[in-house]
C-alpha cells in the first residue's frame, strides 16, 4: 500500500492496518524459520508496508497541535 493511500485512512483504520501487518509479519517469520516460506521477498514487502503505516501515524502525531507525546 502506498503512503498516499494510507494518508486517506483515519487513525483507527491506520492502527488496524498496523496490527494486521504485525500479525502477518509474525506468521511470515515463523514460516521462514521452519522453511515453509516460498516467497521470502514477501517478508521485506510486509516490513516496508508496516514502516509506511507507522510513519504516517507518527506524522499525524507530530502534526497534531497541543497533544503531549
Amino acid at each position: 500500500m502506498q503512503a498516499k493511500q494510507l494518508r486517506d485512512l483515519d487513525d483507527g483504520e491506520l492502527l488496524k492496518q498496523a496490527a494486521e501487518l504485525r500479525k502477518d509479519l509474525f506468521g511470515l517469520r515463523f514460516a521462514n524459520a521452519t522453511g515453509e516460506l516460498d516467497d521470502t521477498a514477501r517478508l521485506g514487502r510486509v516490513k516496508r508496508d508496516l514502516a509506511r503505516v507507522l510513519t504516517v501515524a507518527r506524522e499525524r502525531e507530530l502534526a497534531a497541535p497541543g497533544k503531549p507525546s
